[in-house]
């Protein structure tokens, strides 16, 4: 049984007025589901994704009044941010610049162009060119015109100590297939291994750099909590099966109600989810309207009006 990709990637803000504002105005994402941590509702829980908010397209967030990631390894350390061609990441740089945003060069990224920025916070991000590969989803509203927009996420790149702990994880448990390799920077040269999942390519491949001289992370703010990995609706009783025959310490199942939800953490401390496609974040809006009022689960609906007083506007 074969995950399917990036599902989302999960990270901390500590603004999340601010926070709104850069990835909805600066980088043109949809705020597709404005709701709450649902193990702290006095947090948000933000995601920003394609104008249907398509799985492999969600970045969110945690509203957390935490202080600024202390980096390091054991960690996930860069979220990259598909679009389609070299003219849209010329017109990216232009746009960054105009909102003041510092941003790398245009550069080649293990064979693909990318440029590499980070938001306010220190959220480390890249732009990357997919080639056009896949269906383009965007949204009408956005600022940025839709040959331009994201297309989703990955690859996503984590730090690890040891290598030798934590790829049995990712080929024996998770069932990944173990890629191409190649270096990075130029002062301290760094190995990165590239693992796959399905039909591969940049919204489905996992970066791992080795990184034993660097010392563990602290999360917070401009951190990333989790990634979570794609399983076809039907194949998440498989996945809850296999974690408990192999003994793991998960979460076992967990209902998100847009989502299943399956967690573990991998050898070097960095959570994984397995996240279905199903049912999706129409289930109880219209496609329409995502993201434009406080969404919550059913097991939470009693709880609106304490929530709602406890949360900021964005």
């Amino acid at each position: 049984m074969q995950l399917h990709g990036i599902h989302h990637l999960t990270a901390v803000s500590a603004d999340a007025p601010g926070n709104h504002d850069f990835y909805t105005r600066v980088l043109g994402m949809r705020l597709v589901k404005k709701t709450v941590n649902q193990d702290d509702t006095s947090a948000y829980h933000l995601f920003y994704a394609d104008g249907i908010a398509s799985p492999g397209s969600d970045l969110t967030f945690f509203d957390w009044p935490a202080p600024p990631e202390r980096r390091g390894t054991g960690s996930i350390v860069r979220t990259a941010l598909r679009v389609s061609g070299e003219a849209a990441l010329r017109a990216w740089a232009k746009r960054l610049e105009a909102a003041g945003v510092r941003a790398g060069p245009l550069g080649e990224f293990d064979g693909r162009l990318r440029i590499e920025f980070e938001d306010p916070e220190g959220q480390r991000l890249t732009l990357l060119d997919d080639g056009g590969a896949g269906e383009a989803r965007p949204w009408a509203k956005s600022p940025v015109p839709a040959a331009e927009q994201i297309r989703g996420l990955g690859p996503i790149t984590i730090s690890v100590p040891d290598l030798r702990r934590s790829e049995p994880f990712m080929t024996e448990v998770l069932q990944m297939r173990r890629g191409r390799a190649y270096r990075t920077g130029d002062t301290q040269p760094v190995e990165v291994q590239v693992f796959e999942m399905g039909e591969g390519g940049p919204a489905a491949e996992l970066h791992v750099r080795v990184e034993p001289h660097l010392p563990r992370a602290t999360p917070g703010a401009g951190g990333v909590h989790h990634v979570a990995f794609r399983v076809r609706d039907e194949e998440y009783g498989y996945w809850v099966d296999r974690y408990t025959k192999l003994g793991l310490r998960s979460s076992g199942p967990v209902d998100r109600f847009w989502f299943r939800s399956l967690y573990v953490r991998e050898p070097s401390g960095i959570l994984y989810e397995l996240a279905t496609d199903g049912p999706g974040f129409a289930t109880d809006e219209p496609m329409d309207r995502l993201g434009e009022t406080l969404s919550l689960p059913p097991f939470l609906e009693s709880q609106r009006a304490a929530i709602e007083r406890g949360l900021k506007p964005l």
